[in-house]
């Protein structure tokens, strides 16, 4: 970050908690994040305000989020198939192929929401099973999802999944099965309710990402960390709430979007729009998807060796939140109080496009 005629404000104090303090990994990483993302203090930051940090204290340093978009999105390709620009959710931002796997009341109405959509009827819920039935019906739907899983590039888990028993441990089973095969995962709104009540689902496990809305959040903080959401230091809170199921990435949506990996916490607060409609959630957790798969390829394959320590999981919530940030001011710019979830999906591609261009 270069500040006031081009002082290196990132690099010199990383050299100077390197050398003074060893062990202080995690100030380390965040500055690297606040290197790599972009400008993450305003001017007034001076640099001897950064050097009297101390180890233990977590910065929330304001993300590049567009900047962090331009690097991850694939450049359309005459030679790219169908699939390489990510295999789940997100078709109206770039995504080639989404699939939805559901119970077959509910078939008919995705399907009929957008034909690109590959719709698997197969979920069952307990009032349409025998008691006899289910382990056996469970089975099946197991082994049936597998056949898909391995190709898929993230999942997401929650969006109308509700609360019936039968098809939450199913979704349990599954989730064990991404985690084994290493497929990212977002959580959001009834899988949230799911693994709060079963938080070994996503205990330790790196490549899950919790996506909580203010309720949700303050649910997590109570049965995790036995505490009430702290309004004085909610950078640090978030920190080590995620510290304390292992290191999950957690995206905590408010007016700012606050977001951690343990490590690091970034911020993304960009005015979105004064309408607040529902189902935003479901647009960030398919767009957090999307762009998680293509950070993922991104750190694996373009980006250079001695910036590989960059958690992908990160970038992908940020660029998740400035995606749908921007789409709810063009909507709303547009529909004002009619402003509906679907207009906000509208502008996706729009939003897109001003940020990276296909061309």
């Amino acid at each position: 970050m270069k500040i006031n005629g081009g002082f290196d404000v990132a690099g010199r104090i990383e050299k100077y908690m390197w050398l003074s303090s060893p062990s202080c990994a995690v100030l380390r990483r965040q500055l690297f994040l606040i290197r790599t993302l972009g400008p993450s203090y305003t001017s007034r930051t001076s640099y001897s305000q950064m050097e009297r940090a101390h180890c233990s204290s977590i910065s929330t340093p304001e993300a590049d989020a567009e900047g962090v978009i331009r690097r991850i999105t694939p450049v359309l390709d005459r030679t790219r198939y169908k699939g390489q620009a990510g295999g789940f959710d997100g078709v109206m931002q770039g995504a080639d192929l989404s699939h939805v796997f559901c119970t077959k009341d509910a078939a008919t109405v995705i399907k009929s929401y957008s034909p690109e959509l590959i719709v698997h009827p197969i979920l069952e819920e307990s009032y349409s099973i025998r008691e006899d039935e289910r382990e056996t019906v469970s089975y099946k739907i197991l082994t049936e999802i597998r056949k898909w899983l391995e190709r898929f590039d993230c999942i997401v888990v929650g969006p109308g999944l509700g609360r019936d028993p039968f098809l939450l441990n199913c979704i349990s089973d599954i989730m064990r099965h991404a985690r084994q095969l290493n497929i990212p995962t977002v959580i959001d709104a009834d899988g949230l309710f799911l693994v709060t009540n079963n938080i070994d689902l996503v205990k330790d496990n790196s490549l899950a990402i919790l996506t909580p809305n203010k309720m949700e959040y303050k649910r997590l903080l109570e049965k995790i960390l036995n505490s009430d959401v702290s309004e004085d230091n909610p950078s640090e809170q978030l920190r080590l709430l995620s510290q304390k199921i292992g290191g999950v990435t957690i995206l905590r949506k408010g007016k700012e979007d606050l977001i951690s990996d343990a490590e690091t916490v970034t911020k993304v607060s960009t005015f979105g729009s004064p309408r607040r409609c529902g189902g935003q959630g479901d647009i960030l957790s398919g767009s957090v998807a999307v762009f998680t798969s293509w950070a993922r390829n991104y750190v694996m394959s373009s980006m250079p060796s001695s910036e590989k320590s960059l958690n992908p999981l990160i970038l992908g919530c940020v660029a998740g939140s400035i995606l749908l940030r921007k789409a709810a001011t063009a909507a709303f710019a547009s529909k004002k109080r009619a402003t509906l979830t679907t207009d906000i999906i509208e502008f996706l591609g729009n939003s897109l496009e001003e940020i990276s261009p296909a061309d």
